[in-house]
């Protein structure tokens, strides 16, 4: 049976999906800026050599109209795609969720904010063209590391940049879902065991998917789920939102 916590959170993110919508349907949008794709990828050293994953993202981005009533200029987004799943065998497997410490927004703004800033452009108005502004970071087509936080960005400090990571230990069952340490996944997956890289990069390849085929209870996992289920430092909210999202 479904706990009241998680009842309400699907819920509320119900609620959000359906402002989200009439925002994106609005005649006051501004417009859309290009839609873009990257792969995230994770690599992992092992005493049987390196095990990597990688998932290809998809960000569409708007930005309300200068005449629009709540939130002028402002920048909404939408995520296509799933987490990054790593298969180390017997020692389970490690994913690298759409979600990292603090922020559920994370798969969609990591490039904007990791990617070498493009110059400010401003319109004929003299207001910030945000579509050429765009345009010019994703000319950037080389692969990023990830590092721990992202740069400081005005009352933004120590933000993680990299995506939270876990360990399913029991591929089939969600309740084995647990949170590792990046800098020691040796803890939980055993010696010799360590992150070697988070990386991305801009790409055209196609959205991944089948994570739902490899981790067959995703479709039903608010029917699975149980007032038992309170995974340590893992937020339960929209708790498929951290496997995959569509739009």
């Amino acid at each position: 049976m479904e706990t009241r916590t998680i009842g309400c959170a699907v819920l509320a993110v119900l609620a959000m999906a359906i402002a989200t919508a009439f925002l994106w349907g609005s005649s006051l949008l501004g417009g859309g800026l290009p839609d873009y794709r990257y792969r995230l990828t994770v690599e992992v050293e092992t005493p049987e050599g390196l095990k990597t994953g990688s998932s290809v993202i998809e960000v569409k981005t708007a930005v309300a109209g200068r005449n629009s009533i709540s939130v002028p200029g402002a920048v909404s987004h939408r995520v296509r795609g799933e987490a990054v799943t790593v298969d180390l065998g017997a020692r389970g497997v490690l994913i690298a969720l759409l979600h990292a410490e603090d922020n559920s927004d994370w798969a969609s703004n990591v490039v904007y904010r990791l990617v070498p800033e493009a110059p400010r452009v401003l319109d004929v108005e003299g207001h910030r063209d945000f579509e050429a502004q765009f345009a010019a970071m994703l000319e950037h087509l080389e692969p990023i590391e990830l590092p721990r936080t992202f740069p400081e960005q005005g009352h933004l400090k120590d933000q993680p940049a990299r995506p939270m990571l876990v360990r399913l230990a029991d591929i089939a069952d969600p309740r084995t879902l647990e949170r590792v340490d990046p800098d020691d996944l040796a803890a939980d997956f055993g010696p010799g065991v360590r992150l070697r890289r988070i990386t991305m990069q801009l790409t055209d390849d196609p959205v991944t998917t089948g994570i739902e085929e490899r981790l067959t209870w995703l479709p039903m996992v608010y029917q699975i789920l149980d007032k038992s289920f309170h995974p340590e430092g893992i937020p339960v909210g929209d708790f498929k939102g951290l496997f995959l999202r569509r739009f």
